[in-house]
């Protein structure tokens, strides 16, 4: 799956999203509302991780589908 169809499913998605990081709120995906950069830095912000592991995360989550 790439980010295109994770954000045209958003709502699907969403469900997925917080299964993987679940410190996420529904709030956060909100916020987000599918932008890729935004989830990288919600994923930043609430495991306090560096840009590049939170980008790594997004990928493998990507390829994961």
């Amino acid at each position: 799956m790439n980010w295109d169809q994770i954000k045209g499913n958003w709502t699907q998605a969403k469900g997925k999203i917080q299964q993987q990081w679940g410190k996420l709120t529904d709030d956060d995906l909100d916020i987000v509302e599918g932008k890729r950069e935004e989830l990288i830095g919600k994923i930043q912000e609430k495991y306090g991780i560096a840009k590049e592991a939170a980008e790594k995360q997004v990928d493998d989550f990507c390829k994961k589908g």
